[in-house]
């Protein structure tokens, strides 16, 4: 692949991962009400489901995966459904300081991947970069197994270093809560950020 096609996608897919959406809703409110712990595979969750939508695009097979509308709906709805299930237990997790215990349990790191990878799946986002944006920086008819390779890797670091970079400065912002009242009003103002992320993926289309 030639290196300007490659900058200029690497550029377009910054921008396009780095503008606040639901994905970068659901990572900050998630780190402000539970912290750091569970992260990576979280982080993974995204990076995975970014890949998917590259290799359907890549081979053809994105227009096909569009077209299957009762799956895509289930999918949608099934990362919704889940933002608004983390959204009530930031409401209901008990207001402990950050510096003395865990706001709330940890959770499985195999159920953070697959809700992070169902939500990417999901998110309109995604599905309109890859289907309408992606065709205009490569030609994906040509697209040799090398090009793949090294969008696929662009794809990994920079949707890595974006999401790591939200989730730090998230953490940062959350170890300023220290009172109880303080935690009670973040888990609320994070439980709220998470509902609003689960009805834009629902009613985006």
């Amino acid at each position: 692949m030639e290196l300007h096609g490659l900058v200029l996608f690497c550029l377009m897919y910054l921008v396009a991962t780095a503008t606040p959406g639901p994905g970068i809703a659901a990572i900050l409110a998630r780190v402000l009400g539970r912290g750091h712990d569970g992260i990576a595979p979280f982080i993974a969750g995204y990076v995975v489901g970014d890949l998917i939508w590259f290799t359907l695009a890549a081979t053809g097979m994105a227009m096909l995966a569009r077209t299957a509308h009762v799956l895509f709906l289930c999918i949608k709805y099934a990362g919704a459904a889940y933002l608004l299930y983390l959204a009530y237990r930031l409401w209901t997790s008990p207001a402990q300081p950050i510096n003395d215990s865990r706001v709330a349990p940890p959770e499985s790191r195999a159920r953070l991947f697959l809700s992070s990878l169902t939500l990417t799946l999901g998110n309109p986002k995604a599905i309109m970069f890859y289907l309408a944006l992606l065709p205009t920086v490569i030609d994906l008819s040509n697209m040799t197994f090398t090009a793949f390779l090294e969008v696929a890797g662009a794809i990994c670091v920079i949707l890595s270093a974006v999401l790591t970079g939200y989730s730090i400065a998230a953490f940062r912002v959350r170890r300023l809560f220290r009172s109880r009242r303080a935690v009670r009003w973040l888990n609320r103002g994070t439980g709220t950020v998470m509902a609003g992320a689960a009805v834009a993926v629902a009613t985006r289309s």
